[in-house]
């Protein structure tokens, strides 16, 4: 497959090439200058070894697939973050200085994600 700055090609009306295991970040595909739908995977097992948030230009929408992934949230005026635990079939749409876990290890969770093709990140220390 051919990749774009931001995602791989892909053929329409056919199954999409598998998704890789163990690999935190993987954009499957997605309409230049729109949007694109990728897997997220984190590396964390707690919200105590997250070294760095992020935040973007534009809201992600979140949806856990498989095993369990919670973010950790932080609020603009306060340094605590907030942990929401995902859970099937239940969307959310994340605004602020983000970053995720797996509680049961390293890449154990599964959450699909859709965002803008295009937007403007910044990044806090922990």
């Amino acid at each position: 497959m051919k990749k774009t700055n931001n995602f791989p090609l892909v053929s329409f009306d056919k199954l999409l090439k598998k998704a890789k295991s163990k690999t935190r970040w993987q954009v499957l595909c997605g309409d230049k200058n729109k949007w694109r739908v990728g897997l997220y995977s984190p590396e964390f097992s707690s919200a105590k070894e997250i070294k760095k948030y992020e935040k973007h230009s534009c809201s992600e929408f979140f949806i856990l697939l498989s095993g369990r992934v919670s973010l950790a949230m932080l609020p603009e005026k306060n340094r605590k973050p907030k942990i929401i635990h995902l859970k099937p079939l239940q969307p959310v749409l994340v605004k602020s200085w983000h970053c995720g876990f797996c509680p049961d290890g390293k890449f154990t969770g599964i959450a699909l994600v859709v965002e803008r093709d295009s937007f403007k990140s910044w990044y806090k220390k922990a």
